[in-house]
């Protein structure tokens, strides 16, 4: 039991680590100004607005695709939402000290990342109905994830449970569909 002890204490200090690391990145003004826009734009406001665009420019065809992104934001708040009040991880920023909070805070739990979760998830419904959207998509979703442990936001893990929910989530949104 100690040995288990040990590899979790281990994982957890390397999680530490890396957020130290990564958080460090938002002390040049331009990345962190950079970041805070993409986490912005990932609150929702370039989901939201590419459903739009496809609304527009596909018209009946693309709202299917739509209507799929947002039964699977539906699904991804819920989920996140009981996750975070169930674990009651506190975010980084507010245990160690030497990472600077750099970006909104949207709540005061850390686990897991609903804006990791969602941009996984929205990516793989856009591109399954859109394939040909795969180079704004997948950029964009990476450049969130990344973003949450640069401002501090979040620890890697926190952003690696998201991405893996929001993958399970759009996986067995496909079953439905």
């Amino acid at each position: 039991m100690s040995s288990l002890n040990s590899q979790l204490q281990r994982i957890s200090d390397c999680d530490v680590a890396l957020c130290l690391f990564c958080n460090r990145q938002s002390r040049h003004l331009l990345i962190r100004n950079a970041f805070r826009m993409i986490s912005r734009l990932g609150d929702g406001v370039f989901w939201y607005t590419l459903m739009v665009l496809l609304l527009l420019y596909y018209q009946a065809y693309a709202l299917p695709a739509v209507l799929h992104m947002l039964a699977v934001a539906l699904a991804g708040t819920v989920i996140y939402k009981l996750i975070k009040f169930k674990t009651l991880r506190p975010r980084p920023f507010n245990v160690y000290p030497a990472i600077i909070c750099a970006g909104k805070v949207l709540d005061q739990f850390s686990f897991p990342s609903g804006h990791t979760l969602h941009a996984v998830s929205f990516s793989l419904v856009v591109v399954f109905y859109f394939p040909g959207l795969v180079w704004l998509v997948l950029p964009f979703a990476i450049l969130v994830a990344l973003s949450r442990p640069i401002l501090g936001l979040h620890y890697p893990s926190d952003v690696l449970a998201g991405a893996l929910l929001g993958a399970l989530i759009a996986v067995a949104s496909f079953w439905l569909v």
